[in-house]
Formats: C-alpha cells, structure tokens, sequence
C-alpha cells in the first residue's frame, strides 16, 4: 500500500511540472469561462476519475492589486475583470498572464503549477489620427516630387493585424497629389503627401482630399484625416534626428542630474518653422514616461526617480521632435536606455584611417582598387568573462571588415567605388560583448570619394536642330548645346568647337558655355541648312571629349519680290488671234520668288489696260483667257498691266506689261452699240429681288411667244430661215433650215431684224429679249442679224387665226425644244 501511494505521488508532481495554456479574448464579461484545470489534467490519464473528488484547486494570492482570474475549487478557470489588452500589454507582443495554481489533496499540499492566459487582441480600436483636419501647404514654385509629411494614425490594438494600417489618398481624379509612405524604425508609417506636377496659384489656391488609415483587423477599422492643401510658399523641412537610433546604457548609480542623453533635431527652416520641440511619443509605454523625463527645449532625458535594476533592463523610449509650422512637421527617434552594473563595461573602438582625416570623416579616391586597405580598427574591453568577449560587425555594401586577430580588424574596399553615384561614404563599426545583458558600441565614419576624372561628357540628345533667322545682326543666338558631366573640378570644366563637314567657314560661333550665336548676318536664299558638329572635352588628366551632330535651319523672311518669268521681258509683244472655236485661255504668266511658304505663295491680277473688262487672270494659277465673248470690234492692241504678289508681311510684288495684239475671226459676231458692263460677281440684294420679278413676267411672256410660235409653225410651213451668223454653242458649225432652240444660258440680249407681215412691205427690226433659263432654250444671236421673208395668203393667216383659237396647252408640246420661232403681228 506504502509503495502504491508513493508512485501515485511520484506521477503527479511528474506531471503538473508541465504549464498549461488557455486563450481568450479581450472585452469579455466579468466571470466569463477560460478553461478547466481539472479536466485537463484528468485528459492525461495520470488520475482516475474517484481521485478527482480529493483534489481542489486554489489561486495564490499577491499581496497588491485585484486578481484577473479566478480559480474555483474544482479547477473552473474564470476571468475575475473585464481585460483590456492594450492597458496589460505592450504593443506589438504577446499578451499573456500567468496564474499560480495551487494543487491540495483533501487537507495536504500537492504541487503548484503555473497556467498561462493568452490575452488575445479584438480588433475594438480604429486607427486615429491626432487631430481630423491639418492644414497644409505647397509654393507655386516647387517642381514635381516635392512632399509634405503628415502626421500618421495610431491604432491601439496590441495585436499585429488589428493595428497594422494601410493608408490611401482620396482625392478627385484631376488633383495634382500621391500619397507617400515608408516605416520608419518605431514600426509606424512616416506619411507625406506628393506634388505630381506644379501649381498654379492663380488657377486654384486651394485643395481638400483624405487620407484613410484602415486597419487589418476583422472587421477592419477606418480613420479619416482632412487635408486641405494651401498653395503658397510655407514651412518645407521636417525636424531631423541626429540618430535614428540612440543606444545609451546607464549604470545603477546614475545621477538625476545628468543627462542621460540628448535626442538633437535640426529644422532647416528659419523663424517659428525651424524652432524644435520634442515630446514623448504615444507608443512609448507609460511605465517607461514614468522613469524618464523629456525636456521640450533641448531634448535631454533625464531620470525621473530611480528604477529597480532587478527588473526590465532596457527601455524603448519613442521621441518626436516638432516645429512650430502650420502645419506643424515632425520626425521620430528611437532611444534604448540600457540598466548595467558595475561589472560590465561597453567596449570601446578606436579607429586610424590610411588617409587623412577630420572628425570621423577620411577620403579616398574614386580610382581605389578593390581590396584596398582605406583603415585600422583596435577594440578594447577591459571586463573579464564573456563581459569581456566582444565582436564587431560592419555593415555596407562597398566597405568589408576583416580580423586581424583579437579585438583588431582592418576596413577594406569590397566593391569598386563611383563618387558621381555616391560621393560620401557613411557607415558605422557596431562592437558588442557577450555579457548580459550585451553592451554594444557603434560609432560612425564618413569617408569623402574624391573625384578622378573617369566620366566622358555626355550629350542630352542624339543630335541638335535649331531654327533661327536670316538678316539678324550678327551675335544672334542660335542655340544651346547641353552637355553634363559629373566629373568635378578640372574634370567638370568643358570647352567647345565646332567643326564643319567641309572647308567653308561656319557663320556660327560656340562659347565656353555652351551657346551658339551667328558670327553674320543669314541669308535664307543662299543657304537655308547648316549641318556641322560640336565637339566637346574636359580640361581633366587625360581629358575625355565627345562629337555630336548640330542642324540649322534658316527660317525665311519675306526679303525677295516676286519676278516674272513670262512675259520674260517688259514689255512683251503677243499677238493673238480669236476664232468662235478658240479656247478661252490666251497664255498663262509665271512668276517666281525666291522666298519660300506663305512668302512665296503667288497671286495674279490685271491692274490697268482692260478698260473692256475683256480679259480676266485666274489669281493662282496665273490664266490670262477671255472674261466674256470677244465681238468683232474687241479687236486691237491692248497694253495689259499685270501685278504679281506674294503673301508674306510686308507683301512684295512686280508688275510688267503684255502688249496684245488681238485680231478676230470674220465669223465672230459684231459688237454691240454699247459696251456690256463688267458683272459684279456679288449680286446686291435688293438687284436680286428686281431680277426674280423680271424673270417671272418674262417667263410668262415667253410661254405666250411659245404657243404663238407653235401656231405660226403649221401656217407658214414655207417660210425660209437666213442662216444664222455668230457661235450657236452648237456642236461643230451648220447651217439651219429652221431656227433651233439650244439649252445654254446667253448672257446678252441679241439683236435681230425679222419681216412681220408680207402685208406691210416693210420691214421692223425688233430686239429679242434673252430667253429664261428655266425653259433651257438659247440661241445666241449675239451681234447677228436674221431676216425671214414670209409669204402668206390671206386664206392661210386666217387659217392661222383660227388655229390660235384652238385649246394649245404646255402639256401637249412634248419639248420645249425644236420649236420655230414665229413673230406674230397683233
């Protein structure tokens, strides 16, 4: 039995060395269930169930404060609070407590154990900004990727997913801004809003957009800040830190007095934008504010009392520095504030570079070779044991730590060195010693690259063309050449020349900066393109140089009159003989100009000589032809006077004179008694309205004389027809045995003399009127003369007179055209 009890005992204090763990949320009601202890350990088969009734369970007791949970004899964990995560936690870490657990059976003492409460974070909190509108501002001056920051939302989540944010710009699709973001060493986002392109302040001085900070958590949160955007020139340089990082360990004997450091920003803005005043962070923790103290001036921290060195020994401390802008800018520091006693001392560094050198700062060339050895490192740690154990580490990618045994390294190029991509070289020797907790020293260095002239000077563009004019004074600018190269000193220095393809002498000059101007004045005519080269070296050792082609172009001023070059000589004696079957076109003039485009754009127009309005020049193509029919009596000699003009400002031009002679043919019709005025080739409105009327009481004229005429047709069948003298717009030249109807449009009246009536014995000219379009009958008797003898007995006129009795509608005559013409005496 003794040996029964002794095992059972010997399983069960086996067991219970083993924690439990439990989870539960945050934000739950008072007494809510966690787990059951008893069971648990009921699960593990090591008691059988009649044994469960001698056990009970019990919390052991602290002194201060109220228990968060609470443990019932039978082993029912509950919470004893409602928990809140973010006020028992810190950020970003596992939230837990641990519960001592008291195990007895029946009146005896068994074992404690230890069980483990996982808090678990709800996502109850939604990020926040510190105030929701901020007023900020750009100048009208700054170019694209100028930012402002702003200031970021906390979220006071514990857990990593319901305080991670995510942030967007809300904007309309036309404003100018991006939001920026980037994590910064306290594990928030540094925010800041980007200028896509430049502000007009007089178009819109103002912009409003949002910033939305959602959180990860389920259901994600959401926090909104309102921007509005000030275009003008204001505060545009955020306080920076020193160190983004502080590392500073004190002793247990620390004065309050003394500093234990100093977080410095500088602001590069002037006045109330570069005055600095620093304030603890919101993610520090309190119980951190509670054993340090922040002067708002100058950024020391000092010990607010004295803390107890058996306990946490580092301490984060978040520091934010700000100015006095509007809106106020502000950067964020981390300071690790290290307890250490007395018997572990950081290691100190001590380091000699090749070069020489001036606080911390050395220089090399940009030609060193990989491998170099540029400095040498000598730690030293007087502390014994593994206080005294230190490695040093160093971190960058063109820079390469090497041993040189204990406690000695020497700093070597790792990679080639470009001081036109990196001109000064910052990197820090970290040294910490095995102790604990560890001390770590870093100091920083900055190795300056000097310049060796590598670099060939570089053209902006494949090639140049420029465009300048011609007649300028000479010195004229033409253009810029722009050439870069980063080299410096000599290096960086450039001289130009320019080299023609050819041994004529440019009319251009290059300066030392750049610019090319004419040497003279340019003629367009004589030369409208220049191409040559620029070439272009450095003053360094060996001096690098580069070619690039150069175009330019003459651009034309209207310097040049036009000429003629038919008639070639002036004046110009052509004769010209007119047949009705000649073609309307005489000869065509040319001119030339020597200018080109609009300034050589040509027009034509006769200026004197055409008193008859005879002769009429198309103004483009330069078509001297005929402006109306030519009559017999047109012929002569005419001193036409012709003007050439060209388009450009101020316009040119050259006149010149065509004697024509002109003769006509004997089957031309003859003139009229008067001259027919030259049309105006706009038709005034009022004339207009005259010629519509005319027209209409002439078409009912001309029905009339129709149906007269259709009449007379079958009275005087054997009457006889004069051929008609003049151009009939017929096709080819006949004689008519009746008179026939054309569809052409005359443009004068037509003269004619006709026998009336055999009765009279007389004969009586009368005028034809010209026929209306609309019934697309013409004949055109210009100048010509018809008579038509008629022979009609009294039986047959009044046969005739009878027939004009009849019902002749316009319906019944099946064309208007091939009708005789009949004049009827009434």
């Amino acid at each position: 039995m003794f040996v029964q009890l002794f095992s059972f005992w010997l399983l069960l204090e086996t067991f219970l060395c083993a924690d439990l763990t439990y989870q539960i949320e945050e934000a739950q009601i008072l007494g809510t269930y966690v787990g059951d202890i008893a069971l648990d350990i009921n699960s593990r088969g090591i008691f059988v169930s009649r044994d469960l009734s001698l056990i009970s369970f019990s919390r052991l007791q602290k002194s201060k404060g109220s228990q968060l949970f609470n443990v019932t004899k039978t082993g029912k964990l509950y919470t004893n609070q409602i928990l809140d995560a973010e006020s028992l936690c810190k950020y970003n870490s596992e939230c837990f407590r641990m519960v001592d657990v008291a195990i007895q059976k029946e009146e005896s003492f068994v074992k404690i154990i230890e069980v483990k409460v996982i808090i678990k974070d709800i996502n109850d909190n939604r990020p926040e900004f510190q105030e929701n509108q901020i007023n900020i501002k750009f100048s009208e001056d700054y170019s694209k990727g100028v930012t402002r920051t702003i200031p970021n939302a906390i979220d006071k989540d514990m857990g990593s997913e319901n305080s991670e944010i995510t942030y967007k710009l809300k904007k309309n699709r036309d404003e100018p801004f991006s939001l920026s973001y980037s994590r910064k060493e306290d594990g928030t986002t540094q925010l800041g809003i980007v200028l896509e392109k430049k502000l007009d302040r007089e178009v819109k001085d103002t912009y409003n957009v949002q910033v939305i900070a959602r959180d990860e958590g389920y259901p994600p949160k959401e926090g909104v800040l309102n921007v509005e955007i000030s275009v003008t020139d204001e505060n545009d340089n955020s306080p920076i830190f020193t160190q983004s990082v502080y590392n500073v360990s004190i002793s247990e004997n620390h004065q309050k007095s003394q500093a234990v450091i100093i977080a410095s920003a500088k602001d590069l803005d002037s006045g109330k934008n570069g005055k600095v005043v620093y304030r603890f962070h919101s993610k520090t923790a309190k119980l951190a504010m509670d054993y340090f103290e922040l002067n708002k001036e100058t950024g020391e921290i000092f010990l607010n009392r004295q803390f107890p060195f058996d306990k946490q020994q580092t301490y984060k401390l978040f520091i934010t520095a700000s100015d006095n802008g509007n809106p106020p800018l502000s950067s964020t520091a981390v300071v690790l504030v290290n307890k250490i006693g007395h018997q572990n001392t950081a290691p100190a560094i001590e380091v000699n570079f090749v070069s020489e050198s001036m606080k911390n700062t050395a220089t090399i060339s940009e030609g060193v070779k990989v491998g170099s050895f540029i400095a040498y490192v000598k730690v030293t740690d007087n502390d014994v044991g593994q206080n005294g154990e230190v490695t040093c580490d160093l971190r960058h990618n063109k820079l390469l730590l090497k041993s040189l045994g204990r406690m000695k390294y020497k700093v070597v190029v790792k990679k080639s060195v470009d001081r036109e991509k990196e001109s000064f070289i910052d990197f820090t020797i970290s040294c910490q010693d095995k102790g604990v907790p560890p001390q770590k020293t870093e100091r920083k260095f900055s190795i300056e690259v000097m310049d060796v002239n590598d670099v060939q000077p570089k053209f902006t563009k494949s090639q140049f063309k420029f465009l300048t004019y011609e007649n300028e004074e000479p010195n004229f600018p033409v253009g810029f050449i722009n050439v870069t190269d980063p080299d410096m000193g000599l290096g960086g220095q450039l001289t130009y020349i320019l080299l023609s393809d050819n041994e004529n002498i440019l009319p251009f000059v290059i300066s030392n900066f750049g610019f090319i101007s004419t040497t003279q004045s340019l003629d367009r005519e004589e030369k409208e393109t220049y191409k040559f080269k620029v070439f272009v070296k450095d003053n360094g050792k060996p001096s690098l140089n580069n070619t690039e082609n150069v175009i330019v172009e003459v651009m034309d001023e209207n310097d040049n009159a036009p000429y003629f070059t038919f008639p070639s000589v002036n004046p110009f004696n052509l004769d010209v003989h007119y047949h009705p079957q000649s073609k309307s076109e005489i000869t065509v003039l040319k001119a030339s100009d020597r200018d080109r485009h609009v300034n050589a754009f040509l027009s034509y127009e006769i200026i004197g000589g055409n008193e008859k309005q005879l002769f009429s020049v198309k103004p483009y193509t330069g078509v001297l032809s005929y402006s109306r029919p030519v009559y017999q009596n047109d012929a002569g000699l005419y001193s036409l006077t012709f003007i050439v003009k060209d388009s450009g400002s101020p316009m040119r031009s050259a006149t010149t004179t065509l004697s024509l002679m002109l003769t006509v043919s004997n089957q031309t019709s003859k003139m009229l008694a008067t001259a027919p005025k030259h049309l105006d080739d706009t038709i005034h409105i009022n004339l207009m309205i005259v010629i519509i009327v005319a027209a209409i009481i002439l078409s009912v004229a001309i029905v009339i004389s129709l149906a007269i005429c259709i009449i007379q047709k079958y009275t005087q069948r054997n009457i006889l027809y004069s051929d008609v003298v003049g151009n009939t717009n017929c096709p080819g030249e006949r004689k008519q045995s009746e008179y026939t109807c054309e569809p052409n449009h005359p443009q004068y009246d037509v003269p004619a003399s006709m026998v009336l009536d055999p009765g009279l014995n007389k004969e009586s000219k009368t005028t034809l009127l010209k026929r209306d379009s609309q019934y697309g009958c013409k004949t055109d008797w210009k100048g010509s003369t018809s008579r038509m003898p008629l022979s009609v007995t009294q039986g047959l006129t009044q046969q005739v007179r009878n027939l004009a009795k009849q019902n002749w509608s316009r319906k019944q005559l099946k064309s208007p055209h091939h009708l005789p013409l009949t004049d009827l005496r009434t």
